[in-house]
This record gives structure tokens, sequence and C-alpha cells, in this order.
């Protein structure tokens, strides 16, 4: 048995019944259960439809995302997340080299990294190295400036939390970032790299090993085998190449409005709803949420 999930932008929740009603006619599938109004519904069928794919670009038209899964061991017993550009709504390190004076040059450096055009590691380093010299206190000025929650990332954490599941933050940024972020969503723990330090100020150098793709890998088979639970009882969240090695072994990996070389090697493509949409597509309704 499979389930199919149509949903939208929480910010302008327009989900028309009469097309959801259509598609589960249209797919044979059964009665169509609200999550929430006008923002997600689901429905089960037997079997993938043929056309799952062109559906899906039709409904990309009409702002809405659609997945396509099997019922059996959707709800996750765990939360993998990327942070930058997924728990938050930005990217630190491009943040840092604003008020370093290196905004433009270090943004590209990212977008290209995060397309899969650059090796993350010698992308981090170089973009690291154009931080030297910046005041360590920026980094608290950032926190509490520049850097805001991604909307239902609250949820998200809270929800899987109060239903048993365990939350961690795996990060290619910084413990500096991850170690609030994480306290404020309230994960379970967080791993990142380690910007150094010296006499107040940031050396241009980042803590070895670099936590990249395969760290990330590494952390999705440690974090499952201390917790005794299988691969297939996670959830991954990310928008990043660095992102694609954990999105394709945990059970479910979702790529969250992300780079297009990302999302094509993703079953579960969120580009209209927010961190909520992680909740519906496990059968969480809105009126079961809670926030962390």
């Amino acid at each position: 048995m499979y389930v199919v999930t149509c949903l939208t932008s929480p910010k302008n929740p327009g989900l028309d019944h009469t097309l959801v009603d259509s598609l589960r006619a249209a797919w044979g599938g059964h009665q169509v259960r609200w999550l929430a109004l006008n923002e997600a519904a689901e429905f089960t069928l037997a079997e993938v439809p043929s056309n799952r794919w062109e559906v899906w670009e039709d409904l990309q038209k009409l702002g809405v995302d659609l997945v396509v899964q099997p019922v059996e061991g959707r709800r996750k017993r765990m939360l993998l997340a990327d942070m930058d550009s997924t728990m938050i709504q930005q990217e630190c390190i491009d943040e840092l080299a604003d008020e370093a004076g290196v905004g433009a040059r270090v943004k590209d450096i990212t977008a290209r990294a995060m397309n899969g055009e650059l090796d993350f590691e010698g992308a981090l380093i170089e973009r690291v190295g154009l931080l030297a010299n910046l005041p360590e206190a920026v980094i608290a000025r950032v926190l509490d400036t520049r850097i805001t929650l991604m909307p239902g990332g609250p949820e998200l954490v809270g929800t899987m939390r109060a239903n048993g599941a365990y939350a961690a933050l795996v990060s290619g940024g910084f413990t500096a970032f991850t170690r609030v972020v994480a306290a404020k969503l309230g994960f379970d723990e967080n791993r990142a790299n380690t910007l150094i330090a010296e006499n107040g100020a940031l050396t241009g150098e980042v803590g070895r090993p670099i936590l990249g793709r395969q760290a990330k890998i590494e952390a999705l088979e440690q974090i499952t085998q201390r917790l005794g639970i299988s691969e297939s009882e996670v959830i991954a969240v990310g928008d990043g190449a660095n992102d694609l090695g954990m999105l394709g072994r945990a059970g479910t990996g979702v790529a969250l409005h992300a780079k297009p070389v990302v999302a094509a090697e993703c079953d579960v493509r969120i580009n209209f709803g927010d961190l909520s949409a992680l909740l519906f597509i496990q059968g969480y309704a809105r009126a079961d949420f809670v926030t962390g």
C-alpha cells in the first residue's frame, strides 16, 4: 500500500479540494484525509502510478508538492538534518563573510560547492581562509542579527521528539552555530566543523578532520547503531550536494528547497512547503504538531 501526500506553502494555503479529489479518482485512491485544511492532504492507493512524475511536474506549476511513498514504515524514529539553508534560512559562512567584507566572493564559492561543482572540503578551506583576522565576537552578532530559523523547524523537531524520535543536527558548517541552533530547536545532538580562533580572532583555519559528505553518512551509521535502529527508520533532510550521501541512505531522504543536482537524486522533493512538510509526509496532522 502506498500513500500520496499533496501539500503547499503554509504561507498561502490554497490546496484545491477539487484538485486532490480529481487526482484520487484518476489514480483509484481511497478516501482523502486532510492533514491541514487547504494545506496538506493524503490518500492511499495500491501501487505507484506510472505517470507519477508527469503529474508531479504539472502540480509544481500550481505550487503543489507531491510525494508518493510506501505506507509501511513512513513514521520515523530519527531525524537527521542539515543546518544551513535547511534548519535555518541562511548559510552561516556567507553571513560571516559579509561581516569580513568578502561576502560576494564567498557566496559564489558556497553556491558552486552546494551545486556539486566544487570539492566541498577544498571549498570550505578556501572560504574559511578568507575569514582570517575576523573578531571571534562577530559570531555572536551574526547569530543575533542575521540567523533565522526555517519555518516549521520547531514543530518538526518538537513533534518527532514528543513521539519518541531522536533528532541529530549534522552540518558542514560550524559548531559555534550548530550548538546554538540545536539548543534552540531541541536537537538531541549536533555535529559540525570547528572554526579555530586565537587571541579573540579567527585564524582562517578549520579543525580537522573536516565534516563533509562522508562524515554525514558516518553520523547516520553511528547514531542508528548506537540507538539500535535501522537506517530505514531515519528521515533525513538537506539541500546541498554534500547531503546526497545521507539522503540516499536514510529511509526517507527529503530534498528541501534543494539545488537541482540534489533534487534530481531524491524521490521526496519539497519546493513549496516548509519543514512541517516532513511531518505531513509521516502522517502527522497539523493538530498533532508540538512545538519543542
